[in-house]
Parts: structure tokens; sequence; C-alpha cells
């Protein structure tokens, strides 16, 4: 197999596929692994795949200079968020300041990037979304208007921000703004798929997904729960305890305090302020440049003293790259040989999948009131 870099260490970044001039390359997406394979009858040699592709680069990091925690001042706004709405803010902010956002959203069955610098349309970019994303094409659009002299602010994974950032080149980096999401490590979408079939669902057919609501963590259609709502289902279980990954993510690079981005976007889990602002959502921001400044300036939010160190225990990718888990083989060997996800999960995860079972039965019957 001829990889653009070390065997099953893609990110799925795409940026080799964006700047191959012969449409040479294609992501091979193997359940627990990327890989970035070369059609040695297209490939030409120019060698542009390899020397864009971030793992085969040193990789420029800054340390923060200001960390906070908080919220979006707007009721609404900060509502709408997985945590705190902060990202809604800051693109919020931005596009009334005349900018575009690029980010990621759930469309046609897929997790792909757009660019718009329309309010009206910013609200499918928010929530978590706990599951590899495609930013194929949007380093193109970027590019484009950055040359128009357009500002932009890309929001994305750390490793997406360094391909876009890789992709641009240094010249047109003035107007580009970028904001990372604080990444645990993310599965192949097709695991997501085999969950779904479990239930008679295809991505596809689906409008929406949300993967969670403020801390309640669960794979919804809108707001109707695939499995009874109020549950924690297998799929999140999975990710929740890393075993679902693909496997460059237990060796990330970006998982550290020093960053690639203007802003860092997180949850501030563990935060010590009072209990009904948890409830509506709190979160973390790290800023490491001055255009992160100006951004936290103009997005209207509400900033407060986080303790860094304490934020840095409750994110442990500010620290380090999840470690694999034991189980991770006996996982993808099951799910490999076409066996059914809840059974697979209820197996590695016995004491957290019979909870949630119980927790289903007693909401149904009316017992425990759920979410």
């Amino acid at each position: 197999m001829n990889t653009v870099c070390q065997l099953d260490q893609c990110t799925g970044c795409m940026a080799c596929i964006e700047v191959c001039p012969k449409d040479a390359i294609a992501i091979k997406d193997s359940l627990n692994a990327y890989n970035a394979e070369i059609d040695s009858t297209k490939c030409i040699g120019c060698n542009l795949c390899h020397k864009i592709c971030q793992n085969n680069r040193d990789i420029e990091f800054v340390t923060p200079i200001q960390w906070h925690q908080g919220w979006a001042e707007d009721v609404a706004v900060r509502e709408g968020g997985s945590s705190g709405g902060a990202a809604s803010a800051l693109m919020r902010a931005f596009v009334k300041n005349c900018g575009y956002v690029c980010s990621c959203l759930f469309q046609d069955g897929e997790f792909v990037f757009e660019t718009t610098n329309e309010l009206s349309e910013l609200s499918k970019f928010t929530g978590s979304k706990y599951v590899k994303s495609s930013p194929q094409g949007a380093y193109k659009q970027v590019k484009e208007l950055l040359q128009k002299g357009e500002k932009v602010l890309f929001i994305g994974l750390p490793c997406q921000v360094a391909a876009l950032k890789l992709f641009v080149g240094e010249k047109l980096q003035e107007n580009l703004y970028t904001a990372d999401l604080i990444c645990h490590g993310t599965p192949s979408p097709k695991l997501l798929g085999l969950f779904l079939k479990q239930y008679g669902y295809a991505m596809k057919d689906l409008k929406d997904i949300k993967f969670r609501i403020k801390g309640k963590f669960q794979v919804r259609e809108g707001y109707k729960g695939i499995t009874t709502t109020g549950v924690t289902d297998s799929y999140l279980i999975s990710f929740l305890n890393g075993i679902c990954y693909t496997e460059n993510c237990y060796s990330c690079k970006y998982a550290r305090l020093e960053r690639v981005s203007d802003i860092t976007l997180g949850d501030s889990w563990g935060t010590q302020l009072a209990e009904d602002e948890i409830r509506k959502g709190i979160s973390l921001l790290l800023c490491q440049t001055e255009k992160g400044e100006r951004l936290l300036c103009e997005a209207g939010l509400k900033l407060v003293k986080v303790d860094l160190d304490r934020a840095i225990a409750r994110n442990a990718q500010l620290k380090a790259p999840m470690q694999r888990p034991v189980a991770r083989a006996d996982f993808f060997q099951k799910i490999s040989s076409g066996k059914k996800y809840n059974k697979v999960i209820f197996k590695l995860y016995p004491k957290q999948s019979m909870k949630q079972w119980v927790k289903g039965i007693l909401i149904k019957a009316h017992l425990y009131g759920g979410w």
C-alpha cells in the first residue's frame, strides 16, 4: 500500500486530496484507521501530497496567553450550544463584522464543511460532533476567499486547522482566524452507521444528528433519542471510553496545552461555578494570539477566571492523547465480524450498559424522569 503518511496514522484531514492535481489520492476507511492511498497509475510524482501532509511536517504550536471560562451573554445562543455557546457567539460576531465562517455540519448523511456569511445559516454548525468529519472542498473555498481579501473564521479540530494553515500558506493568513476544539478522538462515521442500523436508521435518511445536549450524551435525530430518550446509548458509551477512535488518535500530537489556532474551545468540566450556571452550560476558552484576543472582545461573551490546572485535569487531551483501551482490538474484531454494536459494548462495558438498560426500563415505566 502506497500511502501519503505512516500507515494507520492518517487523520483524515483531506489536505492531500485537495492539493493533488491528478485526483490520485483516496482515503481508505477500514473502521479502525484511515489511510490516504496513492493510485500509482494516476500519480505524476509531484510530491505535493507528502509536502502538505501534517504528519510529515513540523507543526508550529503556541502557548496560550489567556484562559477563561464563560458563556454567550445572549441567552438563546447559550441555550443552543453544547456547553456555553462560545462557538456560536464567535461565529455570529464574525459574520456581523463582514466575515465568513467555515465549519462542520451534518448534511445528506455526511459530516462535511461549508462556508457562509449569512447569520441565518450559522445554526447548522452548532453542537458537538463525536465522529470524523470531512473538510474536503473547504480548504479551496477558504483560500479563494482569502485571495479576494475576505476575512474567514475556520472552526474545526486541531488537525483540520493545521491542515488548512498549511494549505493556504503563510502569505494568506493575515485575514484567516482559527478556532480549534479540544478533541478527545474521533471514530469512523461507518461505526455510527452500524450503530444506527440496529434501529432501522440510515445516516442518509436523517435530517439532523445530535450527540449531546449540555451534559446529556445520547445520539438523537434532532431532539428525539435514537434509543429511549434519557439513556446514554452504546455509541456514546464506546466514545466516552475511547475504544472506538481511529488509530492515529492515540498518538495525536495536538493533544497538548500548546495549540495551533488563535482560540481553543472546549467544556469547562470541573468548574467551581454555581450549579445553576453549570446546567446552562460553561465553555472553556484558551487564547493564543492577538487575533484570538480580538475575537474574544467582539463575541459578546461573559468571561470569568478559570483555574488552568483544574481545567487541564478535567480535559486530559490538553496534556496527552487518550490511552488506547486494552479491549480496543477485541472491539474492532467483533464489530468487523458483523456482531451488533449494542451487544459488543454490553459485553465490554457491562456495568455501564446495564445501568443505562435499567434506566431505560424505568423511564418507559414512568418511574424515572430521564431528561
